[in-house]
């Protein structure tokens, strides 16, 4: 025990303090306050044990070792090295070990078999596995000494069970049924690593589990096989970590996002497309290397960063499918009358209007709808997919011909369909193809909610915003034909006539229905 307590106590990166309640505070990293812990339940105690002896070098763990160590000068002179790390590695510099007596005997085959089922057995409940051992290193010993790693004793070996957060299987599936591929890459032990990855949803029966050392004496043309197969690499050092990013994303041409928190994944993180460091465990160096801070340190957050992330870009979509429909249709309907008649339906004021409509009001209706969980249901689009899909390209071609046809018969029949006549008939006409032309962009606004479901109303009270913007946008529409006639170049319409022209614009749903029902790809 007196052993134990010393490695525990002093071959540590964490602290046992007071806090100004007066309660024992444990601070460190998950493993480390994890064997702390045990040190106090066991009946040891922190300072005075630091107080015993006195620390003459220490090792700090390292990702490549897989180890840590401290050098102790005792109080009857003499030098002891204690060492803790991944269990299959400090055990193999072991050729003794403390009995049950507390001698100290060579480790014969019997107990070193024992001692690696029990790691293995440890591991398969996905515990994560330390050694702890020590080394009588004489008096000839100085801080700028190597610490010596063969002939060490061993003290026992630990498991240190590091659960799996509430929701991280769910979000594991979520990200699956998004197209988003989960690979986990630890310094764990395989064994742990495996059941871990099985718990949460990561390893398949078709997957593939490596550890480090394999997987980098693997040839280019190995890994080109191997990467895809790959769902968890164990005992991986810094550069595997990067060397599988970096593959994913030039030989693959794969968007990756890698999520970490200690100073050996900033290499990772700073290689991938998007590095999600975490907030809480990260160090500073990881979250200097990251894009994107995850405050909680929750795999599930990840799955909200993903749905946020599709939502803007669909959002974008929706936008920039609204606003070249009215484009189009504004450019060619002008240019066209232009043309053949030598006069333009829609006059400046009006096109500011209809401008105002599509960029400010449009944006921040189109670009404020919330994320909905289907949006984790669609593909990926990818590093080279088309950001105007063809189900865009559809939409926009649909709705553009249906505007430019019914305006241009409104041009050229107009006056007798609406039986026009007198001084003031041109300014009638232009007045009414100019609120048919606004209500067209009104409900194709609605329609723009949804690229290809036809239910667009689905959520829609919501978005208060959305209501907000199109309210104005009718109100402003009322103002501008009924009372600004000498400003905006309009006429005051009767209510049949604005019965007419809102039911025209109103058609543009229903094809918008129809055009959805049209099957396209999705680039």
């Amino acid at each position: 025990m007196r052993i134990l307590f010393e490695s525990i106590f002093n071959n540590t990166g964490g602290e046992v303090v007071i806090n100004k309640e007066n309660k024992i505070e444990i601070l460190g990293s998950p493993t480390e306050t994890a064997l702390l812990e045990l040190g106090l339940l066991l009946g040891g105690n922190f300072k005075e044990e630091r107080e015993k002896s006195k620390i003459v070098k220490v090792e700090p763990f390292n990702s490549a070792k897989k180890r840590m160590g401290v050098v102790l000068e005792l109080p009857d002179g003499g030098f002891r090295a204690h060492c803790k790390g991944a269990s299959e590695i400090i055990l193999a510099a072991c050729d003794k070990f403390i009995d049950t007596n507390g001698e100290v005997v060579p480790l014969d085959e019997t107990t070193i078999n024992h001692l690696k089922n029990t790691i293995e057995q440890f591991a398969s409940e996905a515990l994560r596995t330390l050694c702890l051992a020590y080394i009588e290193i004489g008096s000839e010993f100085s801080a700028e000494s190597h610490i010596p790693f063969k002939g060490y004793t061993c003290i026992g070996v630990v498991g240190i069970k590091d659960p799996v957060r509430p929701g991280v299987k769910e979000s594991v599936a979520i990200c699956k049924s998004a197209g988003i591929v989960v690979r986990m890459v630890t310094g764990d032990n395989i064994t742990t690593a495996k059941a871990i990855a099985r718990e949460c949803g990561i390893l398949t029966d078709k997957g593939i589990a490596i550890e480090g050392p394999e997987f980098r004496e693997k040839s280019e043309e190995e890994l080109l096989e191997l990467i895809p197969r790959i769902q968890v690499m164990a005992r991986s050092s810094p550069l595997d970590k990067h060397t599988l990013v970096k593959h994913l994303r030039t030989k693959f041409g794969e968007v990756v996002a890698v999520t970490g928190d200690g100073t050996n994944d900033a290499p990772a993180l700073h290689e991938a497309d998007i590095g999600l460091a975490m907030g809480i465990a990260g160090t500073e160096v990881a979250k200097e290397s990251a894009d994107v801070i995850i405050l909680d340190d929750n795999f599930s957050t990840i799955v909200t960063v993903a749905k946020w992330g599709r939502s803007v870009y669909v959002n974008i979509q929706k936008f920039v499918q609204f606003q070249l429909t009215v484009n189009v249709v504004a450019l060619i309907v002008n240019f066209s009358s232009a043309c053949l008649t030598g006069n333009a339906p829609l006059t400046a004021v009006q096109l500011l209007w209809v401008n105002m409509i599509m960029d400010t009001l449009g944006a921040l209706a189109l670009a404020t709808e919330p994320p909905n969980d289907d949006l984790m249901k669609r593909s990926p689009v990818g590093r080279k997919g088309n950001f105007i899909s063809n189900v865009m390209w559809r939409n926009i071609l649909g709705q553009s011909i249906y505007q430019f046809v019914m305006i241009w018969y409104l041009q050229t029949r107009g006056k007798s369909i609406f039986h026009l006549d007198g001084p003031n008939s041109d300014l009638v006409l232009n007045t009414l193809i100019f609120n048919t032309f606004v209500f067209c962009q009104v409900f194709n606004e609605i329609s723009s909610r949804e690229m290809e479901k036809i239910n667009v109303f689905k959520g829609i009270l919501k978005n208060y915003v959305f209501v907000a913007v199109l309210t104005c946008t009718v109100l402003f529409q009322i103002v501008i034909v009924q009372l600004l006639s000498t400003f905006a170049s309009t006429y005051p319409l009767s209510w049949q006539q604005w019965f007419v022209t809102v039911f025209l614009g109103f058609i543009g749903m229903p094809i918008a229905a129809a055009l959805k029902m049209v099957p396209m790809g999705s680039n």
